[in-house]
């Protein structure tokens, strides 16, 4: 496909209802455009982010459980993955995990790897031991990373043009705001792809967040606009489009050639 239609859903997340966040997204997905190839949803949007572990203990869930099953059952009904990240537990451990579910019922994960500290992040969740994915979807070629990942460059890095999108699930209050708008457009620019930044919208006890959620392509302009009768932001993106960038500035061949390992902490 050239052409993918992509949704981001700037939610005001309910702080621990599990319940009443999955039927604010359900009560999303059919609103969402008919024509729409992706739903995009924030950072941990079950639960929001918290730092009490007794309360994470209770919420924490396998991605067998009714966060993830009832995202496989919107996305088969309406015919558009959905990817966002949950709060997930293996074991003994939390992980504060993305998920790319597509209407056939593939399912691909990552586990945030840069967990964060200013906010204790990294005493409660385990740091993921996996580079990020890439996902064949549509004819595009689909990346994933998590809030605060995005601001390191070299783990970002499109290294050989291996993704031509790369989706940011997100908490990003705004008194940071300036830097995660900037941080989105420069990892366009430098990776030469759609960067999908879905912030989640509301307040809590961290900050506010509204008006943060973006869409930027492949030479760092913002192209998403929002519904203003839903509140749905949307894009249009164009995969023969990014190809003529690339063509046309062919920064990529003079890219420094690197191998990324990524050891557990």
């Amino acid at each position: 496909m050239r052409r993918l239609k992509i949704a981001t859903y700037p939610m005001k997340i309910a702080w621990a209802d599990r319940e009443e966040n999955l039927r604010a997204v359900e009560a999303c997905a059919a609103k969402v455009a008919s024509d729409t190839d992706i739903l995009v949803l924030p950072e941990l949007f079950s639960t929001g982010f918290m730092q009490d572990v007794q309360v994470i203990s209770a919420l924490a869930e396998p991605i067998n459980g009714e966060t993830i099953t009832a995202l496989k059952a919107l996305s088969r009904r309406y015919g558009f993955a959905i990817a966002g990240s949950f709060l997930c537990r293996v074991g003994e451990k939390f992980y504060n995990r993305c998920f790319f579910i597509e209407p056939s019922g593939e399912e691909t994960y990552y586990d945030k790897r840069h967990l964060f500290s200013l906010s204790m992040e990294h005493e409660i969740f385990t740091s993921g031991d996996k580079l990020p994915p890439v996902i064949r979807y549509r004819g595009w070629n689909i990346s994933l990373i998590v809030c605060y990942d995005l601001r390191f460059p070299v783990w970002c890095r499109n290294r050989r043009q291996n993704y031509d999108l790369m989706i940011v699930p997100a908490n990003w209050p705004t008194s940071r705001g300036y830097a995660w708008k900037q941080l989105l457009i420069a990892r366009g620019i430098e990776n030469q792809s759609v960067i999908v930044g879905a912030n989640r919208g509301g307040s809590d006890d961290f900050g506010d967040y509204d008006d943060l959620s973006f869409i930027v392509n492949g030479l760092g302009k913002i192209v998403s606009t929002p519904d203003p009768a839903t509140g749905i932001i949307y894009a249009d993106v164009d995969r023969d489009e990014l190809a003529k960038i690339r063509e046309k500035l062919p920064f990529g061949n003079d890219a420094d050639d690197f191998s990324l390992e990524c050891p557990a902490y």
